[in-house]
């Protein structure tokens, strides 16, 4: 029986790269998709000369584009959507450019690449589908609203495209991420500017949250290496992560992701337990 095939998106550096190089070491077989080879020629080398192979994909291409390389790859049986980035600002102060170039990134092209190698996984009745989040999605910060909103759409579209594909032995994953030592927070400054230079009117919260995370670059709680180990366990079942392969929807990864998720949870219970009356009177009278 051949090794299974993985097609990664955003192998260039992070947690992408680290989860390919993850991979191969598994004797599993890559395709790692890049915007440039030549400007991510390093990751490249290093993918190439553990046993892969990289194809350029830019995840604002068209529909068409994606689709045509999608299908070029042939048998998948893991799709990781990982590529993404971050642009932080008020949302009062976000161009039209910057959100559509934020949406089409982190939404339109992860589904553009699902929909593209679902037709091969129904055909072999198998594939997992791995989507790539943040705890953002559903603990929006100050700061964070295109990218919670970015992040929250592909996560409500995972949850309802897993209930579609059940049928056909297709599974579908969100990995939730915290703060990883990559190189994320400082690529934030090169998308989002100077936190100085945030409007006065949102210095606090906006400006504060954004020097924020300026500020722990270099000293993120998570472990890259340890984190794609997770990931890599639940996809394949495996490991200490493979207890949960099938019976979870989302793999949260750092103790900030579950310590904020299980806020936002217990919030949500909440105010919902405190309009269950309100909630339940706007019935037609029996």
């Amino acid at each position: 029986m051949s090794s299974p095939v993985w097609l990664i998106t955003g192998a260039s550096n992070g947690l992408g790269l680290a989860l390919c190089l993850r991979v191969l070491r598994g004797g599993h077989q890559l395709v790692a998709s890049v915007r440039s080879k030549a400007k991510s020629a390093d990751a490249v080398q290093k993918i190439e000369q553990a046993g892969g192979s990289v194809i350029e994909l830019d995840m604002t291409e068209s529909q068409t584009s994606i689709a045509s390389k999608i299908k070029a790859v042939g048998h998948i049986d893991y799709l990781v959507n990982n590529a993404g980035y971050s642009i932080l600002g008020a949302c009062e102060d976000i161009s039209e450019k910057d959100a559509t170039l934020q949406i089409n990134t982190n939404f339109f092209g992860p589904l553009y690449t699902t929909q593209a190698a679902l037709p091969v996984m129904r055909a072999q009745r198998s594939g997992t589908i791995v989507m790539v989040s943040s705890g953002a999605a559903r603990d929006p910060l100050p700061s964070c609203s295109l990218y919670s909103a970015s992040k929250a759409a592909l996560e409500a579209a995972s949850e309802a495209l897993a209930h579609e594909v059940a049928p056909h032995n297709i599974r579908v994953l969100i990995v939730e991420f915290g703060n990883f030592r990559t190189n994320f927070v400082s690529a934030l400054s090169d998308a989002s500017g100077d936190a100085d230079k945030v409007s006065p009117h949102y210095d606090n919260p906006v400006g504060a949250v954004m020097r924020k995370f300026l500020s722990i670059h270099g000293k993120q709680m998570g472990d890259p290496e340890r984190g794609v180990d997770r990931v890599f366990e639940a996809v394949t079942g495996e490991g200490m992560a493979g207890q949960v392969t099938g019976k979870v929807s989302r793999l949260v990864l750092g103790k900030d992701c579950y310590d904020r998720m299980k806020k936002a949870s217990e919030k949500s219970l909440v105010e919902l337990s405190l309009q269950e009356e309100i909630a339940k009177s706007t019935a037609f009278p029996e």
